[in-house]
């Protein structure tokens, strides 16, 4: 249970101004019809959170324990030094315009599921599956920590947006990540 709860967390913190937040945002602000959106969202970060997950397992086959232990003490470190990089949205009218034709669901799965590739949230979610051992817990978490926050995105937009503390929030996901990746090289050298 710690897996699914830590990748909730760390998700749902990582997520807020993120760019897929923001694209949240926009496809919301552009096509009006929340329920196609955020179906579509869960059904993208589901498709994109498993595999990303099933990486995180495999990974922890092919590399040597100790190998493994420093590279994800790394990544998290490094996530919690990304986390205070804040993200910033490209001009993406002309990318909404183009996946348009495949309507308000076909374009919302789209779009979501490119821009989550190699996006935080992505990367969080192979080192957590290999770090905690477990595709279903750690993808069901970082999916429900994706929907904790883009839902209010979607449906309040850009009012809560700028309500939000979002520096402070990033530093509180920086300080989690910061603890997972400590505690990942703790644990295996003094447990």
């Amino acid at each position: 249970m710690q897996e699914f709860l830590i990748s909730t967390s760390v998700v749902a913190l990582a997520e807020m101004g993120d760019k897929t937040q923001l694209l949240a945002l926009l496809l919301a602000a552009r096509f009006r019809k929340p329920v196609p959106i955020l179906i579509a969202i869960l059904l993208a970060t589901t498709i994109n959170h498993g595999l990303s997950a099933v990486l995180g397992q495999w990974l922890t086959t092919v590399l040597n324990p100790n190998v493994m232990v420093w590279v994800l003490a790394i990544g998290f470190i490094g996530m919690a030094l990304w986390m205070l990089i804040p993200d910033k949205l490209d001009d993406e009218t002309d990318s909404i315009n183009k996946w348009q034709r495949f309507g308000v669901f076909g374009a919302t799965f789209i779009l979501f599921f490119l821009a989550e590739i190699g996006d935080k949230t992505q990367i969080a979610t192979v080192a957590l599956a290999a770090r905690y051992d477990s595709v279903f817990w750690v993808m069901l978490g970082t999916t429900i920590g994706m929907m904790i926050a883009n839902a209010p995105a979607v449906f309040i937009g850009n009012k809560m947006a700028d309500r939000l503390p979002i520096s402070l929030i990033h530093k509180i996901g920086a300080a989690i990540f910061l603890i997972v990746g400590i505690s990942t090289l703790v644990q295996h050298y003094f447990f």
